[in-house]
């Protein structure tokens, strides 16, 4: 089964394929999207929508795996990758294939071990999983192939997304029923 991972951007969006096999990850193709440095805003995204439309059609992949997004100090760093993310979202839904997110924890934990591994971390992994001579770069392609990689560790043999994986992640909260006096806050640390 093919496995389309990406690491959306909005100056590089990485991308990484895998065939998993149940038991292996082969190597498919790996890199990164970038955009033109003086380009505009919707320049960039039709860049890098483009760029995957014409990947996801070459390589034609089972699903399309894709980071969530993560919170971030910075507001308009998480509004320009929520575009980014929405113009890959937008390229798998055309190519017709499923998609599924994960967020940074669950993608390391499943790489890793661990929800808080460092990045050189995840990027020995993938290039112990995938067999590989050296760690795939730019680091934006390998944490695309480590959102592959770890959608290939929620399926079933029969490709199929195991139940224990649903189980164990976590429930989505809706922020509407909290109440204010039910939250901590922490001070300076």
């Amino acid at each position: 089964m093919k496995i389309f991972g990406i690491d959306p951007g909005s100056n590089r969006t990485g991308y990484g394929c895998i065939d998993y096999s149940g038991s292996q990850h082969r190597l498919v193709t790996y890199g990164a999207i970038a955009t033109p440095p003086r380009a505009s805003f919707p320049e960039k995204l039709r860049c890098i929508h483009s760029e995957l439309v014409t990947l996801l059609a070459t390589h034609q992949p089972a699903c399309v795996a894709v980071e969530s997004l993560f919170h971030a100090r910075n507001v308009q760093s998480v509004l320009k990758l929520g575009h980014a993310r929405g113009v890959a979202v937008l390229a798998a839904a055309q190519a017709g294939v499923t998609l599924v997110e994960y967020t940074p924890s669950e993608i390391k934990r499943a790489v890793v071990g661990y929800g808080r591994a460092e990045k050189q971390q995840v990027q020995q992994m993938i290039k112990l999983l995938l067999e590989l001579d050296d760690i795939p770069t730019p680091h934006d392609a390998a944490d695309a192939l480590a959102v592959a990689i770890c959608h290939a560790h929620q399926l079933t043999p029969s490709g199929t997304i195991s139940a224990d994986s649903v189980a164990g992640r976590p429930k989505q909260r809706n922020w509407r029923k909290v109440k204010p006096e039910n939250l901590t806050t922490r001070g300076p640390s």
